[in-house]
């Protein structure tokens, strides 16, 4: 049986998960009594927004802020940039199996643990004094890396008409992309004027906020309860991982990178990871059956991830905004502008169109949403490395149609595949990994491209040639994850007629 076959690729149907009587999509039947009631549904979607955006604010609000945070902790920008490189990291990590670990122990318990968790990190980075206080700070909060995948899996719990949860998801979803463009500017006007403290305060502020909604209208579900966690199988996993982030961050250095740093968390990362696998076909209730490694729905999803996130992420948030910023070859913007009319809007469209397209994926599909998206994505960055390097007005507009074709959609469609293609047995896994491999990709992202383009510029003398070369090879790997995904298996539990719609 293929996984477009198997019940489970939708990862809809799962008696265990709930004693609600299912029903089609779309159908006033008596069982839709039983379910949530939609202003149950509106407070549980505001308090997960809620988690969400607090989460957002650590990894958007403070970028403006990083010179800010130098001066005032007497360092350099690269020693507090290595603070937002171990926030992300240690997200990536703790996302391997912190929504497996919600499976088992409950998923509002997880949620409101990682959200405590990031208080006490915000507490810690506010009144930090030195750089390590500030490191403390950020490793703790990055506890919260899976705050958005368990989001979706409660939504996904709750709601069982996929045109309502597909809009839900869009909502949450779309924050990825930043809070409207609202987050950066909040940013750099609380460090200019009140430092750069102030932002891990207000930061703490939206987490207190995020608590109370979720300890008033969270709602519990434990799909596994009963089931062991597998530590054993975690260790080698985040060991793996771990590895592989460290060689693609060390590989960003390009010329002043080790090499043999990078040559050794590749070697590490395969050998762990080849443990990892050892442990999981041995033990009773492993993290990962390996046989879920082999589906379609889990290789080729990642893959597809994998592959978008490594042509669009250093595409836009490095290379566009260093072109704006170039005196030179580029167009010589002040960094706050460069970010109103660049990522700002980007990440406004990304916010606006989010719902729509997840309102609209149960009803066209999610792989062909995830497709539309991907191509509008491809056509964009080309127009972007081949006219846009030469023209503001051009790169200003394909930067907003990526806004709309990638944050607005692809990511949107990215995330909700992790979602509904995750098996009944285990829910947690897919948007685990998934969320590993958006974290993957975007080391590797700001690896290849701002690498291609330094090589490029320094063979060839001419800088926008490298510019230009840097972005069409993020074009080509977008191609390359277009392709791929048609690969990824049809939802169709989470998909309804279009007819009925």
């Amino acid at each position: 049986m293929t996984d477009s076959q198997t019940p489970r690729a939708g990862g809809a149907a799962e008696p265990s998960r709930t004693t609600r009587p299912t029903r089609s999509a779309g159908s006033a039947s008596p069982a839709a009594s039983a379910g949530p009631s939609k202003g149950t549904v509106a407070a549980l979607t505001a308090a997960l927004l809620a988690a969400c955006v607090a989460f957002q604010l650590n990894a958007s609000m403070l970028s403006p802020a990083l010179v800010t945070m130098a001066r005032q902790l007497n360092t350099d920008e690269s020693t507090i940039g290595l603070s937002q490189t171990l926030f992300f990291t240690l997200a990536a990590l703790f996302s391997l199996f912190l929504p497996r670990l919600s499976d088992i122990y409950g998923r509002r318990r997880v949620l409101m643990g990682m959200m405590a968790t990031m208080l006490v990190g915000s507490v810690v980075a506010a009144l930090a004094v030195n750089v390590g206080m500030l490191f403390a700070g950020r490793i703790i909060q990055g506890v919260t890396g899976p705050v958005v995948p368990i989001c979706l899996l409660m939504l996904r719990h709750e709601i069982s008409d996929p045109r309502r949860y597909g809009a839900a998801m869009g909502l949450i979803t779309a924050v990825n992309g930043g809070i409207a463009g609202v987050d950066a500017l909040l940013g750099g006007w609380l460090a200019t004027h009140f430092g750069f403290r102030s932002l891990f305060w207000v930061i703490a502020g939206v987490t207190v906020v995020a608590l109370a909604m979720l300890a008033k209208w969270g709602v519990e579900s434990r799909p596994s309860r009963g089931t062991r966690m597998d530590w054993f199988g975690v260790i080698p996993l985040v060991v793996s991982v771990a590895s592989i982030l460290t060689a693609f961050n060390e590989a960003g250095k390009l010329a002043e990178a080790s090499w043999p740093v990078v040559i050794g968390g590749v070697v590490v990362a395969f050998a762990a990871f080849g443990v990892f696998l050892a442990v999981e076909s041995r033990i009773r209730e492993p993290l990962i059956q390996p046989r879920l490694l082999a589906r379609r729905a889990t290789w080729a999803l990642l893959l597809t991830t994998l592959l978008t996130m490594t042509g669009v992420f250093a595409a836009v948030n490095g290379l566009v905004m260093s072109l704006a910023q170039n005196p030179d070859a580029g167009f010589g913007l002040e960094a706050d502008f460069a970010s109103l009319i660049f990522l700002t809007p980007y990440a406004l469209v990304g916010w606006i169109v989010g719902p729509f397209s997840g309102r609209l994926a149960p009803v066209l599909g999610y792989r062909r949403m995830l497709q539309i998206g991907l191509v509008g994505t491809i056509v964009a960055s080309g127009l972007m490395g081949l006219v846009g390097v030469r023209s503001l007005p051009v790169l200003i507009a394909v930067t907003v149609l990526i806004g709309i074709t990638y944050a607005g959609m692809g990511n949107i469609m990215l995330n909700g595949l992790g979602i509904v293609l995750s098996p009944a047995s285990n829910p947690g896994f897919l948007p685990g990994l998934n969320a590993g491999a958006f974290n993957l990709g975007s080391g590797l992202s700001f690896a290849l491209l701002p690498g291609l383009q330094v090589a490029l510029t320094a063979s060839t003398g001419s800088a926008l040639t490298g510019y230009s070369g840097g972005i069409l090879l993020g074009t080509v790997l977008t191609i390359l994850a277009f392709g791929v995904s048609f690969l990824i298996p049809r939802p169709t539990q989470a998909e309804v007629n279009a007819a009925s719609a």
